[in-house]
């Protein structure tokens, strides 16, 4: 397992249990009830050090490493996927996974941003950045719901927009515009998780749902603390302080009201159970899903501009 700076005496203490267990399977000694006191103590560390994060701290564990990504929500919660490619335009963007299949028995359009795993994987996907051509395809996606009547479901984890010259060429920024009209245009329900970063307009091209729920530990802002940090400190020492100016944590965006739930993470986050968050993200959606499937069309995206519009109301009151 991999620890962030902020857990080294979690570390220390998990290093000391695997010393022990290789120790006792080495020369047959007993060490259950010491294992059991470490663990014990493990569990404390983890409690304390998870109740009071910074917003800094949570930014690196939605960027942890192990932290789980699209497609391994997809694997786990969707049934029968049939994954759907290409904007019919310009290409085929792997940052951005889409296609149809059967959540818990109903079937959806599912879209979400893959960052990736390991070195060749994040390469591949681009570490979850799309370019045009991805916000294209999801605009075909969820027209393509749409018009067979499924309720579509996006998962949420980008730093942001691919920022290249090639991606600017194609017109990004309409991308991520045209993306984005679609989401609230929409005559299906759309409900949306961030499960790592959520990060600027190129989370809410896929973000602008009728119901919008975050992990714990999930950050999601306009934009990054590091290029927070460097517009209005010219240095990115000052990530840390942007951080907490952004207001980018859960907690913060639930006390704000533009999110409907926070899904809890297992102790220790989401990468130490992969298993127990996905199916936590899991049963939140589809207690909202229950609720908005009786809705005609025009009803669901009247709730979903009502949402967006009462959240400016709010701002400016």
């Amino acid at each position: 397992m991999r620890f962030l700076d902020f857990e080294r005496p979690i570390a220390e203490l998990e290093g000391k249990i695997a010393e022990l267990r290789h120790l006792g399977d080495a020369d047959g000694m007993n060490i259950v009830e010491e294992v059991a006191r470490l663990q014990q103590k493990v569990e404390r560390q983890l409690q304390q050090t998870y109740a009071k994060l910074t917003p800094w701290q949570k930014t690196h564990v939605a960027r942890h490493p192990d932290r789980p990504h699209c497609l391994r929500y997809i694997d786990r919660l969707i049934e029968d996927f049939t994954p759907l490619a290409g904007d019919r335009s310009f290409a085929e963007d792997q940052a951005i996974i889409g296609g149809l299949g059967r959540f818990r028995g109903q079937a959806v359009v599912v879209i979400g941003q893959e960052k990736g795993h390991d070195t060749e994987s994040r390469v591949k996907h681009n570490f979850g950045m799309p370019r045009p051509e991805g916000y294209r395809k999801a605009q075909r996606l969820m027209r393509l719901a749409e018009r067979f009547g499924l309720p579509v479901l996006t998962l949420v984890d980008t730093a942001g927009a691919f920022p290249g010259k090639g991606a600017e060429e194609r017109g990004q920024a309409e991308a991520i515009a045209r993306a984005t009209e679609t989401c609230l245009d929409l005559r299906v329900p759309l409900l949306c998780c961030v499960i790592g970063e959520g990060g600027s307009g190129g989370a809410i091209a896929l973000a602008a749902g009728n119901v919008v729920l975050m992990l714990e530990h999930a950050i999601y802002s306009v934009i990054s603390p590091e290029g927070c940090a460097s517009i209005l400190w010219r240095s990115g020492d000052k990530a840390q302080d942007a951080a907490d100016a952004l207001k980018l944590t859960a907690q913060d965006l639930d006390a704000l009201g533009v999110i409907e739930e926070i899904v809890k993470e297992p102790l220790g986050g989401a990468h130490r159970n992969p298993e127990v968050a996905i199916d936590a993200v899991g049963d939140a959606l589809e207690r909202h899903l229950q609720e908005l499937l009786p809705l005609s069309g025009e009803a669901v995206r009247a709730r979903r501009r009502e949402r967006f519009l009462a959240i400016g109301r709010q701002g400016l009151s």
